[in-house]
């Protein structure tokens, strides 16, 4: 299973807890490997272009199997070079920050952010960050910084030891250190409350409305993969989601699994669709570029 982005981030995480369950009801070991580099275009490139057997999976997500499509122009067809299987999970951004930043508020942050706007750094590891640091820049009327790194992990180590100022991450990444109070978190960037993180108010509760951005994972296969290989790796997905440990695991994250109606692979190629009607025309728009 091919996760197109750095060992330790949200992608990995989810990748090495759903193939070790996966691995138990297919009878094979389930190999996780990272391969990072271009927002994740190089990794899912290689999927692409492998053997239709199903044996080498993509670790999807918004931004490399949504969004790079709009940023990049790639050598592969995000709808017509992919067999979706199944939907894993889904979840908004946190907007986190160094313990150190001088705000206990999403209001307090936006007050700093504004009058610090020309030395606030944040830090971006993929294109669907940029696209909801952009429109954070845009709510608020300012300039920011925009720090890419390879992957969620190093950047996350990066904010704990106060090396940037604000990260929009995921749950899955950030919710144990929040929880061990390395760092600060402000708001959920959804128009609900996280279920599995109750505590944390939404964009709009906290003051700045309209802050949403919905990422998710998912495994899709080289295209004309059989369907009856489709299915078999589908059930096990299936499986491994209704695993009460796996679902504990992923509540302790702080990331949701959607319901059994779309963990489909019907389901996910309809989200993939409506994701790059949606998401295309504003990436466009605000003329957001991969990093070659």
């Amino acid at each position: 299973m091919v996760v197109p982005f750095a060992a330790g981030g949200p992608a990995d995480v989810v990748a090495r807890i759903i193939g070790e369950r996966m691995a138990s009801s297919l009878g094979q070991a389930i190999v996780i490997e990272n391969v990072s580099g271009a927002d994740g275009v190089i990794g899912t490139g290689r999927v692409a272009r492998a053997q239709p057997d199903g044996y080498t999976l993509n670790l999807g997500t918004l931004a490399a199997n949504v969004l790079n499509g709009a940023a990049y122009s790639l050598s592969y067809d995000l709808l017509k070079d992919f067999e979706p299987i199944a939907l894993l999970s889904a979840n908004p951004y946190l907007l986190i920050a160094r313990k150190t930043v001088p705000a206990n508020n999403l209001i307090e942050l936006t007050a700093w952010t504004k009058a610090n706007q020309d030395h606030v750094s944040l830090g971006v590891t993929s294109v669907n960050q940029r696209v909801v640091g952009a429109l954070f820049q845009k709510l608020l009327g300012v300039h920011l910084q925009f720090l890419p790194y390879r992957g969620a992990g190093p950047a996350l180590q990066d904010l704990i030891a106060g090396q940037i100022d604000l990260l929009f991450d995921q749950p899955t990444n950030s919710m144990p250190q929040v929880r061990a109070g390395t760092i600060k978190v402000f708001a959920v960037a959804a128009s609900t409350r996280l279920p599995t993180t109750p505590e944390i108010p939404t964009a709009d509760e906290a003051g700045l409305p309209g802050l949403y951005m919905l990422n998710w994972n998912a495994i899709f296969a080289p295209k004309n993969t059989p369907k009856m290989i489709v299915a078999k790796l589908n059930n096990a997905a299936v499986y491994a989601l209704g695993d009460p440990a796996v679902r504990a695991r992923f509540a302790e994250l702080g990331t949701d699994i959607p319901p059994r109606d779309q963990q489909t692979p019907e389901a996910l190629g309809n989200l993939q669709k409506m994701d790059i009607q949606k998401w295309w025309p504003i990436v466009k728009e605000a003329n957001i570029r991969g990093e070659q």
